[in-house]
């Protein structure tokens, strides 16, 4: 069992690496050939399909030398390739298609090299411009370097040199942008339930000390809402932990669009969830935002074929009235869900806690919702 569990967990974290690397990709791009890890650490792959579909774009003047560059590059298996002798269009071209490599004649009327680097330096977000300076010039190569081009290739063309050059910037470009997308994954990954995207813990504490020190300085209010899912166990049991686990993603979907966007939605683990009121004016507006929850919850839910049914209950803390820190909030709100619990479920409660109180009672019962159970005639009803 623990063998499962320990698999389990290791294909759910691997299918969020996947989703995070597919949702951090450029639009239109293909996922790099992956990671091989290597003594602990992740090392960045690149494979030669990589570089020959990565995206090319050809800025000269000249007809000719445009005609030249294609030839050499489709010829050695270049297959995304387009060309511009307009420099004034290469940032908008740019902006739309994300090249990885500009290949990039300086002299130009109108608007030569240098001016189109310039440009270029306002729309890539990192400042690293994919550009190989093409120039008849000797004297231009190092002022193009200063510029931000990160090589060049000289007037008359040699095949041989254009094409290392050209690989060799790809390769570059590539492992610039795989290395780029790998930190924002992990950076995803550290902050967020690897299941349903929801905060995490840890992310979660920062959110609440913002909330409460927001509160605290504007002598306002903020809440906890803390949920758990009545008879979650059972879904896993008679449907299967991929059944569970889309329940799961469907629910945290359903809280996200339940609240503001200020506010924040955290999945604490297993089928435990904490929403964060960023501010509110009182018990009412929580009380508001609970019942929301509950109803959004108890909707019925297609997984798999199978109409299932499952409802919510949920405890709520308002600082500084149920706390004045982190952690006394969260366990009046949690002593407040256990009240829910007992009450039958599909309740919220909100916690009578007050302060340095080491006892929570729940509101009397006009102050708590109750939603009727769908009905399971033709459902499959699950019940904690």
């Amino acid at each position: 069992m623990q063998d499962e569990r320990i698999r389990g967990a290791a294909r759910t974290f691997g299918d969020a690496i996947r989703q995070t690397r597919a949702d951090l990709l450029p639009q239109g791009r293909q996922p790099l050939s992956g990671y091989r890890v290597g003594h602990g650490a992740a090392i960045l792959m690149i494979g030669s399909s990589d570089i020959f579909n990565g995206k090319v774009l050809i800025v000269d003047d000249h007809e000719t030398d445009v005609l030249l560059l294609e030839g050499m590059l489709r010829g050695a298996g270049y297959v995304s390739i387009t060309s511009t002798m307009n420099p004034g269009e290469v940032c908008e071209l740019h902006r739309k298609n994300h090249y990885d490599l500009i290949l990039l004649d300086l002299q130009m009327p109108g608007m030569d090299g240098f001016q189109v680097m310039e440009s270029l330096k306002e729309i890539e977000p990192d400042n690293y411009l994919p550009v190989l300076a093409v120039t008849a010039e000797p004297a231009h190569k190092l002022r193009a370097l200063q510029v931000g081009a990160k090589d060049f290739v000289s007037k008359p063309f040699d095949r041989a040199e254009v094409l290392m050059r050209v690989h060799n910037m790809l390769e570059v470009r590539l492992l610039h942008e795989a290395a780029r997308n790998h930190g924002k994954m992990l950076e995803s990954l550290a902050l967020n339930d690897a299941l349903t995207g929801l905060a995490n813990r840890r992310l979660l504490t920062d959110r609440m000390s913002m909330a409460m020190v927001h509160a605290r300085r504007n002598k306002s209010a903020m809440a906890v809402v803390y949920l758990d899912l009545d008879g979650f166990k059972q879904i896993n049991d008679t449907l299967g932990h991929d059944a569970g686990d889309i329940l799961l993603k469907t629910v945290a979907g359903r809280l996200v669009a339940t609240v503001r966007e200020e506010d924040t939605v955290a999945r604490l683990g297993g089928d435990e969830f904490i929403i964060v009121l960023w501010h509110v004016s009182g018990n009412d507006v929580a009380a508001t935002v609970a019942s929301k929850v509950i109803e959004a919850v108890s909707q019925p839910y297609e997984i798999e074929g199978h109409t299932v049914s499952i409802t919510i209950s949920a405890g709520v803390g308002v600082y500084p009235v149920h706390g004045e820190d982190a952690d006394t909030l969260m366990k009046s709100a949690d002593l407040a869900l256990y009240e829910a619990k007992r009450a039958g479920k599909n309740v919220f409660r909100i916690s009578e806690r007050t302060g340095a109180s080491a006892a929570a009672r729940s509101q009397p019962d006009p102050l708590a919702i109750r939603t009727p159970l769908p009905d399971t005639s033709e459902k499959m009803k699950v019940a904690r």
